[in-house]
């Protein structure tokens, strides 16, 4: 099964019409796009873009053989401009199907926005699914939702190729993986691109941490055809000053995971307010489907096998704090009477188990020492253990993010 996205952006395009932000001044060349819109095989089209015929041409396709066009948007989607000859545009009902005359199945899939999700099978059993913008779908498994009412037997088949709103809806592509509509050879393409995420590096890099890619308008695939699909790293070290986005930028890499352990070294602090709006401003922005756990013992969850949900820990330097409270490092006396031996066994404890762990990991450190230098002998000491446990761990990681001012930067991977 052959497409081509004629359009890969939001309803109103990018660069938006009279926008005056960043994203939308660097949209130009391949980063301009247009309405999203799929041809299938030159005979299914999903979607109009305003101009469908010239966005054809540039493609280098032809709108002659269309026999069907199907669309997913709302009533309030964008302007639809019907070319001459082509068949009048119609919406399927949720759940039912349609069997168009060249081989195709068309199925309509129910969304939890206003809208219309589309599962298309091929005449040789390759598949595809196609949401609206900010959709996510609204069951797994059940009669109108994603693989519903055709599973294989032990769960439904993944797809060969998912086009998603992928930076809108992370979550959608978490739920589709949690009922195996999506796995690691499912190929995640993000459509209805809007000026939410800068284009060019970043925007791929965003896209990578959540295992999807975007292409330019005109791009043609091949259904079932090999690609590789965005590497997605097992271990992370995501570091930033304070107040930089670090914290945000390593929830961020794992929201299109369904489940994931929250592990919040910090504890509780009796009678700190201002810690309590922290800790509460953290568990507003995780999706629901997360479980925190309060506690700096990580090697045992370190440990567990790689089927396990992915863990966020959350942070080093709280992780480190408790332990030197533990073996008494902030007086002098205790720290040389064995307090060094004991926090270096600690540490490298922690390394070891990161060395060795099967499980997704994204962590967060702060990084320090790049300023004043602390008045006090245990402050000193402090900044020295973390640079010494940052550098350690992350020499364990196959990505090293450094976040400044809300933008991250690779150092690794």
């Amino acid at each position: 099964m052959d497409l081509t996205l004629l359009g890969t952006g939001a309803p109103q395009g990018l660069p938006r019409p009279d926008c005056p932000c960043a994203a939308c001044a660097t949209a130009v060349g391949d980063a301009a796009r247009a309405a999203t819109a799929l041809l299938l095989d030159g005979a299914l089209l999903i979607d109009l873009t305003p101009g469908p015929a010239f966005a054809a041409a540039r493609a280098g396709r032809s709108l002659a053989g269309i026999r069907q066009v199907l669309l997913s948007h709302p009533h309030d989607g964008p302007a639809l401009e019907v070319p001459a000859g082509l068949p009048q545009p119609g919406r399927v009902a949720d759940g039912r199907e349609l069997a168009l005359l060249d081989g195709h199945r068309v199925r309509a899939v129910a969304v939890d926005v206003p809208g219309t999700g589309y599962e298309v099978t091929g005449a040789d059993g390759e598949r595809l699914l196609y949401l609206p913008p900010g959709a996510a779908p609204a069951g797994l498994g059940e009669p109108g939702g994603p693989n519903g009412g055709g599973s294989a037997p032990g769960g439904p088949a993944p797809y060969d190729l998912v086009l998603l709103d992928v930076l809108a809806r992370p979550d959608a592509l978490a739920r589709l993986r949690a009922g195996g509509a999506v796995d690691a050879a499912t190929d995640v393409v993000a459509v209805h691109l809007d000026h939410s995420v800068p284009s060019g590096p970043e925007l791929h890099r965003r896209l990578a941490s959540l295992g999807a890619r975007a292409v330019p308008d005109g791009t043609s695939l091949v259904v079932g055809e090999y690609h590789a699909v965005p590497d997605l790293p097992r271990r992370t070290l995501v570091l930033g000053g304070a107040r930089s986005g670090k914290s945000v930028e390593a929830e961020r890499r794992l929201l299109a995971f369904p489940e994931v352990l929250y592990v919040a070294t910090g504890g509780t602090r009796e009678g700190d307010e201002d810690w309590a709006q922290r800790v509460a401003l953290h568990r507003e922005r995780r999706p629901a489907g997360w479980r925190t756990a309060e506690t700096c013992d990580l090697v045992p969850l370190l440990a567990e096998p790689a089927t396990a949900p992915p863990l966020l820990v959350d942070c080093l330097a709280l992780w480190l704090t408790h332990a030197m409270d533990e073996v008494g490092a902030w007086d002098d006396a205790s720290w040389e009477a064995g307090g060094r031996r004991a926090l270096r066994e600690r540490c490298d404890a922690l390394v070891a188990a990161v060395r060795a762990t099967r499980r997704r990991l994204v962590a967060v450190s702060n990084e320090v020492g790049s300023g004043v230098v602390p008045a006090t002998p245990a402050g000193r000491r402090f900044r020295d253990e973390l640079g010494r446990l940052n550098a350690a761990f992350g020499a364990e990681c196959e990505q090293l993010l450094l976040v400044v001012a809300g933008q991250a930067l690779a150092l690794r991977g």
